[in-house]
C-alpha cells in the first residue's frame, strides 16, 4: 500500500511539475507576443511614408500598400523602399498613399482619385494574412486593386511580402497557420497579376531558404513581424532582379 502511494504521489507530483512548466512557458510566451505587439504598434506611429517632389521631374511613382510601403521596421524613412528607390532615381517623382495596417481592400481604395502615373507599386497582403481575410474577398480585392492600378498607370509591380510564418513574431502553430495563409496569397496574387499584366515579384521561400529565418536579428524589426533597414534592400534586391526595376523606371525618362 506504500509503495502505491508513494508511486501516486510521484506521478502527481510530475504532472504538477508538467504544469506549472507549462504555465510558465504559455506566460513567457503571451509576454514576449504582447511585448511584440507594442514595439510594432510604436514602429508604426514612428515611421512616415516617403515622398518625393524633385524639381524637373521626369515621371512619376504611386506606391500604394500597407506598412512595408510605408516603410515600417525601417531606421529612416531614406532606408525604407521608397526611399531606396528615391535615392537610385532623384529625377523621380514618388507619391506615396500606404497606411499601416492596411488590407488589400483598403489598398483598392488608397488608388480611388490618385489620377494616372508612370508606374505603380503595391506591397500588401501582409495584414490579410495576419487577420484571416477569407480567400474569396481576398482574391477579388486583389483583383480588383490590380485592375484599377493597371488603368491608371502602363507599369505596375506587385510585391506581397515573403513567408510570414518565418517571422519572428509568431510562434508554433501560429507559424504552420500563417505560412500556409502565405502560400495561399502568394498564390492569389500570382494568378491576379497574370490576368491584369502586372509584374509579380515573389519573397516567398521556406524556412530554409529564407533570408529572414536564416539571419533574423540582421533582417528584421525588433518586433520580429517588419523588416529592418537591411531587410528592405533585400526586398529591393527582389524588386530589382525579378521585375528589373531600374531599367524600367530608367525607361521612363
Amino acid at each position: 500500500m506504500t509503495v502505491r502511494h508513494s508511486r501516486l504521489n510521484g506521478a502527481l507530483l510530475a504532472l504538477a511539475v508538467v504544469a506549472v512548466v507549462a504555465v510558465v512557458a504559455v506566460v513567457a510566451v503571451v509576454g514576449q507576443a504582447a511585448w511584440r505587439i507594442k514595439l510594432s504598434a510604436d514602429l508604426a506611429r514612428q515611421s512616415e511614408a516617403l515622398q518625393a517632389s524633385p524639381p524637373g521631374a521626369t515621371a512619376r511613382l504611386l506606391i500604394v500598400g500597407d506598412s512595408t510601403a510605408v516603410g515600417t521596421g525601417a531606421s529612416s524613412a531614406g532606408s525604407s523602399l521608397a526611399g531606396l528607390i528615391a535615392h537610385d532615381h532623384p529625377r523621380l517623382a514618388i507619391v506615396n498613399r500606404a497606411a499601416d495596417g492596411a488590407r488589400f481592400a483598403d489598398i483598392a481604395r488608397q488608388l480611388a482619385g490618385a489620377g494616372q502615373f508612370d508606374a505603380i507599386l503595391v506591397l500588401g497582403g501582409g495584414n490579410d494574412v495576419i487577420r484571416l481575410t477569407g480567400q474569396q474577398a481576398l482574391g477579388q480585392a486583389i483583383s480588383a486593386t490590380l485592375e484599377l492600378a493597371r488603368a491608371q498607370a502602363p507599369q505596375v509591380i506587385v510585391m506581397p511580402p515573403g513567408n510570414v510564418g518565418n517571422a519572428p513574431f509568431f510562434f508554433a502553430p501560429l507559424t504552420w497557420l500563417m505560412t500556409q495563409r502565405s502560400k495561399s496569397l502568394h498564390a492569389l496574387v500570382r494568378q491576379a497579376a497574370a490576368a491584369s499584366g502586372a509584374v509579380y515579384v515573389s519573397l516567398y521561400q521556406g524556412r530554409a531558404d529564407d533570408p529572414f529565418a536564416q539571419r533574423p536579428d540582421e533582417l528584421n524589426a525588433p518586433d520580429g513581424l517588419h523588416p529592418s533597414a537591411a531587410g528592405y534592400r533585400v526586398w529591393y534586391a527582389a524588386l530589382q532582379s525579378q521585375a528589373a526595376l531600374q531599367s524600367r523606371l530608367a525607361g521612363l525618362r
